[in-house]
């Protein structure tokens, strides 16, 4: 156990919220079951404190379970303080934030215990996509606890103490804690079950209180506007040498060089995260061919689409469409990954993609780096499954496949009598895979230098500030 001091239940909510802002509600409310002799046991507020608050100034409800009391157990009344806050959230269109340290289930009240876990369920289910919901783990969040928390749409876990599980890990049939910690912060960050692992509690709480300034309350407000100081028409002379990795080429181009990047740990191929141009947010998706370390390159990917990239892009893309947050892609991809694990849900999961990306009605807009080759550059946010605007800087290549293996195929029996297969290529290359030939094709709108994106993408944006799009046909959901 780390000897790591851990905050209490109202200090987590005092760090969390602006000075003086926490208003409790339900302070009285206690457990009524006596099964057990539960009666003989203090429980104050039932192990949860529940309220509102500010952070930064905006509003949010909060709920922080308490484990000095029955080990922050859930109950009937624990879980009823947390569907209370859950309607006054969804009636009044606020974020709620979730600080979570909980043993478990409260096995002396059974069934009532269970029927109050699925009535917090039931409650996420209808706030999902009303409001936005975080939850913060401090401790330990297992079973169907930590199906609860990844309900919500961002989950932060402080990596000493957290532990998020389904499973323990000793009761994993050949594994130990001491061999691999399946509960840890660090192994469900590289899985892609949780967005973001704190070095400490004020770490997570700092993260979520960043996170909340840049999101919309709910879905019918547009996410905050800030001021910035940052010039409109700055140019990215960098952006060029740095769009290889995207954490550092959307810093370049966002406000203040800010970008806030979730679930970094898994699918490093693939970059998401928010940053803000001229005062808005905007959610990004970008492929990652290398991550940079002080200029240097310090881990290289294969520009292609895998399962776990890909799947982590589904639900941020998802989420975004939901609180009308503007789409902006990094596309720079030669293809699928060609791999026997890649190949059994790969298809799947960019058929999710691709639905999302499609369905998606707030504006959207493409940038194209490096490469946008096969079925791969059309999943991508293509102009072709909706994209409203398609940029590609010079350079970039645009096609069914790489000039040398379509130079193979076309040029194939001018290769067997003599002809030069790179020379085939580039004549290929030339007239079919550069950026200009697909503007001039209508796939691309414009072709631009990598100094001007900043610029070009800001005007893209404000330019599509009052899309309304109607072309998506009348439906209960989607099926893919």
């Amino acid at each position: 156990m780390s000897n790591q001091s851990k905050m209490s239940a109202r200090d987590r909510i005092s760090t969390l919220l602006d000075d003086n802002s926490f208003v409790e509600i339900g302070a009285l409310v206690t457990k009524r079951n006596t099964d057990f002799n539960l009666q003989t046991k203090e429980a104050p507020c039932d192990g949860v404190i529940t309220g509102y608050g500010t952070v930064n100034g905006s509003p949010v409800y909060v709920y922080s379970q308490d484990p000095a009391v029955l080990g922050g157990t859930i109950g009937e009344m624990h879980a009823k303080k947390i569907a209370g806050v859950y309607d006054l959230a969804i009636k009044c269109g606020a974020p709620i934030i979730g600080l979570i340290d909980c043993a478990g289930l409260r096995l002396e009240e059974a069934t009532d215990a269970l029927d109050a876990l699925g009535t917090v369920m039931y409650k996420q289910s209808l706030a999902s996509g009303v409001i936005p919901q975080i939850a913060a783990v401090f401790g330990s969040c297992g079973g169907g606890l930590s199906v609860s928390a990844s309900m919500n749409d961002f989950v932060f876990v402080e990596k000493t103490n957290g532990r998020f599980f389904v499973n323990t890990p000793d009761s994993i049939e050949g594994n130990n804690e001491g061999k691999c910690n399946t509960a840890s912060a660090g192994f469900k960050a590289e899985s892609g079950a949780i967005d973001y692992v704190g070095e400490s509690e004020e770490d997570v709480i700092n993260a979520v209180r960043e996170l909340i300034s840049v999101l919309p309350a709910c879905n019918d407000e547009a996410a905050p506007l800030t001021d910035s100081t940052d010039d409109l028409n700055r140019l990215t002379p960098d952006f060029a040498g740095e769009f290889c990795d995207p954490a550092v080429a959307l810093a370049d181009i966002s406000d203040d060089g800010f970008f806030f990047e979730v679930k970094k740990e898994s699918g490093k191929d693939m970059v998401i995260g928010f940053i803000k141009l001229n005062g808005a947010t905007i959610g990004c998706v970008a492929n990652r061919t290398a991550i940079l370390e002080d200029g240097k390159k310090k881990e290289s990917f294969d520009g292609v689409l895998t399962t776990a990239g890909v799947r982590k892009a589904i639900r941020f893309v998802n989420f975004c469409d939901a609180f009308d947050i503007d789409i902006l892609t990094l596309t720079n991809v030669g293809g699928f990954c060609n791999c026997m694990c890649g190949e059994k849900l790969l298809a799947l999961a960019t058929a999710k993609l691709t639905q999302s990306f499609a369905n998606a009605t707030v504006p959207k807009v493409n940038l194209i780096t490096g490469k946008a080759l096969g079925s791969a550059g059309v999943i991508m946010n293509s102009k072709s499954i909706g994209a409203d605007l398609v940029f590609a800087l010079e350079g970039a290549k645009i096609g069914p496949m790489d000039a040398e293996l379509a130079a193979q195929i076309i040029y194939a029996d001018d290769i067997k009598n003599g002809a030069k297969i790179a020379d085939k290529a580039a004549e290929y290359e030339a007239l079919a895979l550069t950026a200009e030939s697909a503007a001039k094709r209508g796939y691309v709108d414009a072709v631009i230098d990598a100094d001007s994106v900043r610029q070009n993408i800001i005007y893209a944006f404000e330019m599509l500030c009052m899309k309304n799009d109607d072309s998506i046909p009348a439906k209960k959901h989607g099926t893919v």
